[in-house]
């Protein structure tokens, strides 16, 4: 039996049209090769997102190891600036171009082709699962989330995961995912009394009120790291009035902030936070402050253990390269895994994610395929 070609399968992904929330055809895609390969699949489409379940296997196998990505991509830009097309898979000097080239069409394209040449000419005692989503990039309520509620629905489990996100900054095989930090952001509206800037006196001004919350939340250090992460951060990210007059004082302000935090916090105790700093403004300035808070992922870590060394192992077959145990980055899928199951994050270079001429170096995704097929070996040997 010829073996499956990932970068052969990369590219007909790329093909697929599929920016947020659009299937583009890339699962029906899946869908078709995995089927032809003995799985079982499942479109589990939820609230306009189309994602694809496959299980290899018996259901329920107390040995049962999954892979979790997304076929979804952000949007193109601005496609004259591209070199090649955005959606056309060029190879040229040994590079696919494409949007979600890197992100993250390469490495569901690398698990798909190393399942499906696995099962096949080694078939294992337990089961594969391959899970897919179209909404990685979007909000992500309906994406993985949709998945796990299915699968808890129709008993479905995976033993241990691996979520196939770019994680290497600059060499294949640097970088293992065993963690992410939290992510929330709030949205504050500073509501004061307007009034003519030469009488300040007879005006609650909600700028300076704003300014001085946004320095207090900004000033203040929220830890200086853990075993496993690094410091909290907190970045302003936005304070505007729509005032275009320099002589009123305006009624009302408003400002946002992102805070990326470690295990020592909880979006609830955040929250507290936030809101105790809004207060003590609001009493001292006479104005309301009002606050939205959206968690969009607490932070998790996956203790170094038995799935770390077993994806490192790999790694270092292949690569010849010990991976960095890492919690860096942003939020990933992983985030509703880690619920369900143990999972790390191993896949690609990542340095032209989201950026115009997206690509990949063809060979690090047979590398990447090599290195998936190897694990699934390791687990069920």
């Amino acid at each position: 039996m010829s073996e499956t070609d990932a970068v052969a399968l990369t590219a007909d992904l790329i093909r697929c049209p599929s920016v947020t929330p659009e299937e583009g055809g890339a699962l029906a895609l899946l869908e078709t090769v995995l089927s032809g390969a003995g799985f079982a699949c499942t479109r589990v489409d939820r609230g306009g997102v189309a994602n694809l379940y496959a299980r290899w296997g018996a259901k329920g196998h107390a040995k049962t190891f999954g892979f979790n990505g997304h076929t979804d991509v952000v949007p193109v830009g601005d496609a004259a600036a591209w070199s090649r097309a955005p959606f056309g898979a060029e190879i040229v000097d040994g590079v696919l171009y494409g949007r979600g080239a890197t992100d993250m069409k390469s490495g569901v394209a690398a698990f798909a082709a190393a399942a499906v040449d696995f099962v096949s000419t080694t078939p294992p005692e337990g089961a594969v699962v391959l899970a897919i989503t179209g909404d990685e990039e979007g909000d992500a309520t309906d994406g993985t989330v949709a998945l796990l509620d299915w699968m808890e629905a129709n008993g479905e489990a995976m033993s241990a995961c691996l979520v196939g996100e770019p994680t290497c900054p600059e060499r294949m095989g640097e970088m293992m995912k065993i963690g992410r930090r939290g992510s929330m952001s709030a949205w504050f509206t500073v509501k004061g009394v307007q009034g003519h800037s030469a009488y300040p006196h007879r005006a609650r001004n909600p700028v300076a009120a704003m300014a001085r919350l946004m320095d207090r939340l900004a000033s203040h250090p929220l830890d200086s790291g853990t075993e496993h992460f690094d410091a909290s951060t907190l970045a302003v990210v936005t304070m505007d009035t729509g005032n275009p007059a320099t002589n009123v004082i305006p009624a009302e302000c408003r400002g946002t902030v992102n805070i990326r935090f470690n295990d020592a916090h909880t979006g609830a105790k955040l929250t507290d936070w936030l809101r105790a700093e809004a207060d003590r403004v609001q009493d001292e300035f006479g104005v309301s402050v009002e606050m939205r808070v959206k968690i969009s992922g607490e932070s998790f870590l996956t203790p170094p253990g038995a799935l770390s060394d077993l994806v490192g192992a790999a790694v270092k077959a292949e690569t010849g390269i010990d991976p960095v145990l890492s919690t860096t980055g942003g939020t990933s899928d992983a985030r509703f895994i880690k619920a369900h199951c143990p999972v790390v994050e191993f896949g690609l270079v990542g340095q032209t994610m989201h950026q115009v001429d997206e690509r990949v170096e063809v060979e690090q995704i047979r590398q990447l395929k090599r290195i998936y097929g190897r694990i699934l070996a390791d687990y069920f040997g």
